[in-house]
């Protein structure tokens, strides 16, 4: 009985370790399972016969042991090697659809540098991101206009606003539209090298430009929010943002690269972020 049930539990052994890693439901209830093999097992160890020697009674006895153990756990062995066995084929298929979701992530990311890239190229070489504006129809004389008498000017002596302040007034700005204030507050963020609001500066800037819409820049920024942390707290906006962006920019491929990256990196997005994400994929018409 010993030399069956010690195989068994060297296979469960080597079975357990491919699924540390596993966190989702299925590689739990896997988990469970082995636990539950697991203490079969040992039950069968503790209930088998011990080989130390003794008197012929107890000889006797040990022969009778083993002879129930033969006859009630004989036929255990082989239903707890199917279990087994079924649980590795379980085991390696989740390991196989664990691998395709890595090469997947990692495609993914690969798609995203070089979108980033892209847009990039396109900015240095004249691809602007704001829309041309129509020139006037035709010139009109102008007549003077009166100037106040005694303008305020801004003191000189203001205190400089912190991080926080420009943060605040800057999103306060994003709120009631005015983008380009807001801009300019996140820009002033961004100035000041190691600024511990700069990740959140930049959001502020992707979202201003956005608003101005214009699209390139607008990408370059939610582009750069990724890469400054891709698991951030602002991951997911920099994901939707980028999709939002390829679109404007009529690149619906691009877009649903973003958008299965930001799907296979975040299964469970916050609900904002999954409500955006479900209508650009239905607009872009994602697979």
């Amino acid at each position: 009985m010993k030399f069956t049930v010690l195989p068994i539990l060297a296979i469960v052994l080597l079975v357990t370790p491919a699924l540390a890693q596993v966190e989702t439901r299925e590689g739990i209830a896997l988990q469970n399972q082995i636990s539950e093999l697991r203490r079969d097992i040992d039950d069968m160890r503790s209930n088998a016969p011990r080989s130390s020697g003794g008197s012929s009674l107890g000889s006797s006895r040990r022969a009778s042991s083993s002879d129930d153990s033969a006859s009630g756990g004989g036929g255990m062995t082989p239903e707890l090697l199917e279990r087994i066995s079924r649980l590795e084929d379980s085991v390696r298929q989740i390991n196989g659809r664990l691998d395709e979701l890595a090469n997947t992530q990692s495609r993914s990311q690969a798609d995203l540098a070089k979108q980033i890239s892209d847009l990039q190229f396109r900015l240095d070489n004249g691809g602007g991101a704001s829309a041309p504006q129509p020139a006037a129809a035709a010139a009109k004389p102008t007549l003077p206009v009166a100037t106040p008498a005694a303008a305020p000017s801004a003191s000189p002596s203001a205190a400089p606003r912190s991080a926080d302040q420009l943060l605040q007034e800057g999103n306060a700005s994003l709120a009631r539209r005015d983008y380009a204030s807001a801009e300019a507050d996140a820009r002033q963020i961004l100035a000041v090298k190691g600024s511990p609001k700069a990740y959140d500066a930049q959001l502020l800037l992707a979202q201003s430009l956005s608003g101005q819409r214009k699209p390139v820049d607008s990408a370059l920024a939610y582009g750069d929010l990724y890469q400054r942390n891709k698991q951030g707290a602002h991951a997911q906006d920099a994901l939707v943002g980028l999709a939002s962006s390829q679109m404007a920019l009529g690149d619906n491929r691009s877009a649903c690269v973003a958008l299965d990256s930001l799907k296979s990196q975040f299964p469970t997005p916050r609900q904002d972020i999954a409500q955006r994400a479900a209508t650009l994929r239905t607009s872009a018409a994602c697979r």
